[in-house]
């Protein structure tokens, strides 16, 4: 569950952003899902210092990780709607083979970072993950 100011303003940015698409609306809670992956967004609670916004904690403690075929358009596709560039996509070395993986930061202060499946689905002549 991601703190964000405002949980439909919030919803439409990662609708458009990164094809989130909705789940369930509860006003001030909203459920989204990527890929069938669910992740939920729910609003500050001035009431609860626990349920803050990184803006107002001036920090993130949160890294997202999404799974996709194509890092490089997902990337460019968070940047355009107003996302800040983490890193660039670039190749990684892995246990499981080649990992492409770059980051940003959605407007609402959480950290992603977005790789190919090679972590969940290694190639076949790898061999498994241990």
């Amino acid at each position: 569950m991601l703190i964000v100011p405002d949980a439909r303003r919030a919803a439409r940015w990662y609708e458009g952003a990164l094809g989130a698409e909705e789940l369930w609306n509860l006003g001030s809670v909203v459920g989204l899902q990527i890929a069938g992956a669910p992740f939920f967004l729910h609003e500050t609670n001035p009431d609860n210092p626990a349920e803050g916004s990184p803006a107002e904690a001036g920090a993130t403690s949160t890294r997202i990780e999404l799974f996709v075929d194509d890092p490089d358009a997902v990337l460019e596709r968070a940047l355009t709607a107003g996302a800040t560039l983490g890193s660039p996509v670039h190749d990684r070395d892995a246990p499981w083979g080649l990992h492409r993986q770059g980051g940003f930061r959605d407007p609402f202060g959480h950290n992603w970072s977005v790789g190919d499946r090679s972590p969940i689905t290694p190639p076949a002549a790898a061999g498994p993950v241990r």
